[in-house]
């Protein structure tokens, strides 16, 4: 049962949030909500385990096409970092400010950039694409991510300072407009750089959220020194370009772990 002790966690902990929400806020859909996100994980991690090649991606495609679908173009909710800053500045803790909390913000502090792994539908699409393993070094343009965060935010904070009328019907046409943008630009990027992970690591404002706090996440893949023969494969497997076999925090792109488990598959000797 061991085996079956982080599926059954992550099931806990979302059931938990879940029920906590909807007797907090008395509203049903958070039960449905963070259930649902929490037996979509706790499958695709169990799926893992019973060695499916595809668990990820169920996953991925489970919870990815409910937010992308469902909350942002049926129930009309921005559920990008626009979406974040607008419930921000309104004061309302519900939609996406409640999803940033839980997934980006103080998740982490948990579970690291498994969002990024397991739920994103911006990566969820490209990693359809040929070029999961990188062909080339990291870049040194990470910086832009900055710029990315800093222009949502100044985004929405001038529709505010300008007494903008309907800022919702804004804000939906920005979920939709900035989703175009981040498919056509991370698909650009992917066969430019010959890496599907290369809107993650340079452009995405959501990982300014995501890094610092992964730091300090509890759930890690961890390398058992005595079985590693150090043969190089889970380096070159790697979507992310980190250093696995390092024990520490400050192991190279340590932060940059999506706990996709292809070093895990990877592995011939079971040392991840």
């Amino acid at each position: 049962m061991k085996r079956y002790a982080l599926p059954m966690m992550m099931l806990v902990i979302f059931e938990t949030i879940a029920v906590t929400l909807w007797l907090t806020m008395d509203q049903l859909f958070y039960l449905f909500n963070f259930s649902y996100i929490g037996i979509s994980i706790a499958l695709g991690i169990f799926l893992f385990i019973k060695k499916y090649k595809h668990a990820r991606r169920v996953t991925q495609l489970l919870v990815g096409l409910y937010m992308l679908v469902y909350l942002g173009f049926i129930s009309r909710e921005n559920m990008q970092i626009e979406g974040f800053w607008y419930y921000l500045f309104t004061g309302v803790f519900e939609a996406a400010t409640i999803h940033y909390a839980v997934a980006k913000i103080f998740g982490p502090l948990l579970f690291g950039r498994g969002w990024c792994g397991f739920a994103c539908w911006t990566a969820m699409i490209l990693d359809f694409l040929p070029y999961k393993v990188p062909a080339g070094p990291r870049r040194r343009i990470g910086w832009i991510r900055y710029v990315t965060f800093a222009a949502s935010l100044v985004f929405v904070a001038a529709l505010f300072l300008a007494h903008v009328g309907n800022i919702e019907k804004i804000m939906f046409w920005a979920f939709i407009i900035g989703n175009l943008l981040y498919y056509g630009i991370g698909i650009w990027l992917a066969f430019a750089f010959k890496d599907n992970r290369a809107f993650c690591k340079y452009i995405c404002p959501i990982t300014v959220f995501l890094k610092p706090m992964s730091y300090f996440s509890l759930i890690r893949i961890k390398c058992d020194a005595g079985k590693c023969t150090s043969c190089g494969k889970c380096k070159r497997l790697c979507p992310m370009d980190v250093d696995i076999t390092d024990p520490s925090r400050k192991r190279k792109n340590g932060t940059e772990c999506i706990l996709c488990y292809e070093c895990v598959e990877g592995c011939p000797r079971n040392a991840l």
